[in-house]
């Protein structure tokens, strides 16, 4: 059977199944329907199944012209049947955390459920949703009893490779698991390091980007990481509290995870309390001003704005009594906390009615120079230059 499989995936006729149809699961659709590959998507997501199947792109790294460009090879559906008609199914479903910050895995229980349903034996089963290590086997293999881990890899890798530039297989299932979180709890680490260098930077009176750029032109030993309002996105904000949750399991508290998750937490507090500061000193209270958001995304020149600093920024200026507006060329309402907002339809004026305005996201389409210029106080959280 795996022998079948791999001649099968080297001709390009395995075909492909994605279970989850997100920032991750489509744009993998995409790569390998791209290279000839028959693929199904799978979403419960009823409007999301008929718009790709319309060709309509939701996702804003996929334009739509790319989806339909590969409609011979791809449909989308909400039956977990179609997994029949599949030589591999790749899971791609949400992994989020709950309000205690602890794993919810009900979305991967739930499809590890329905795959259960439709597995047959000569068919490879991918868990590329990130999550803590052990998941696989203590969640899916129990309930997809299947053929040994190194049969496993070995398919997995040869389908990946006809698809990604680089495979680098592991020994086994929890190294892989513990590697992706290993790269966002180092990222999530360093921004918490430089974002706590850039508050006692501002203690000291130097100037932290000035401190950066020196440090930066050390030819070893130095990784350049800037500071920011927070951190957001899926990966970065919630990776490491998969491993810190099961460490906790196993009796250890992973003390470097938490004191980042601390400091990156509570940097937009710091920076609504700069807000606050530099009204007060142009003679302005918080309370009542109007403050103008400048990027609402995550980070740069995307619409995502999953665990964006700017969202908790916005919640803690409404806390203080600030009358809050924000523009994002990418982002054209939002909804925190059940309550909705608009971008503002011409920055020009908004610009101009702002008593302070704020720069959380920097987006490459900002012309710093005309915005600096127009504001009439600013408080810049990513160190724009005109």
């Amino acid at each position: 059977m795996k022998e079948t499989l791999l001649e099968k995936i080297r001709d390009h006729r395995a075909t492909v199944a994605v279970i989850g149809l997100g920032y991750v699961g489509l744009p993998l659709v995409v790569a390998f329907a791209e290279r000839g590959f028959p693929v199904i998507g799978i979403d419960v997501d009823a409007q999301k199944v008929a718009a790709l199947n319309r060709g309509e792109s939701y996702v804003q790294d996929i334009p739509s012209a790319r989806l339909q460009a590969i409609r011979a090879n791809f449909r989308a559906t909400a039956s977990y049947a179609a997994l029949t008609e599949c030589d591999a199914a790749i899971i791609c479903v949400p992994t989020p955390l709950n309000k205690t910050r602890d794993p919810d895995v009900r979305y991967l229980i739930a499809a590890g459920e329905s795959i259960a349903q439709y597995i047959h034996p000569d068919m490879l089963i991918v868990l590329e949703s990130t999550t803590y290590p052990g998941t696989t086997e203590e969640l899916l293999l129990p309930m997809l009893a299947g053929p040994a881990a190194l049969a496993c890899r070995e398919v997995a890798a040869a389908l990946y490779a006809e698809a990604i530039e680089q495979v680098v297989p592991v020994s086994s299932t929890q190294t892989a698991e513990m590697v992706k979180l290993l790269e966002n709890t180092f990222r999530a680490v360093n921004i918490a390091l430089v974002n706590e260098t850039a508050i006692m930077c501002d203690k000291l009176g130097v100037d932290v980007w000035e401190v950066i750029e020196a440090a930066a032109t050390k030819p070893y030993g130095f990784m350049k990481f800037t500071p920011g309002p927070g951190v957001g996105g899926h990966c970065i904000p919630l990776d490491p509290h998969y491993l810190s949750w099961k460490l906790k399991t196993l009796n250890y508290n992973a003390r470097f995870i938490q004191l980042a998750g601390e400091i990156n937490t509570d940097m937009p507090r710091y920076w609504v309390d700069k807000v606050q500061d530099a009204l007060n000193s142009a003679g302005k209270a918080l309370k009542g001003s109007r403050v103008l958001v400048l990027g609402v995304a995550y980070k740069k020149d995307i619409d995502d704005v999953r665990e964006s600093p700017a969202l908790d920024i916005i919640e803690l200026l409404r806390g203080k009594g600030a009358q809050v507006s924000y523009h994002d060329p990418y982002v054209r309402t939002l909804t925190h906390n059940g309550r909705g907002l608009s971008t503002e339809p011409d920055l020009d004026q908004a610009l101009a009615a702002a008593d302070c305005v704020i720069i959380v996201t920097d987006h490459s389409i900002y012309d710093w120079a005309n915005i600096l210029q127009q504001a009439a106080l600013v408080v810049d959280t990513r160190n724009v230059r005109p």
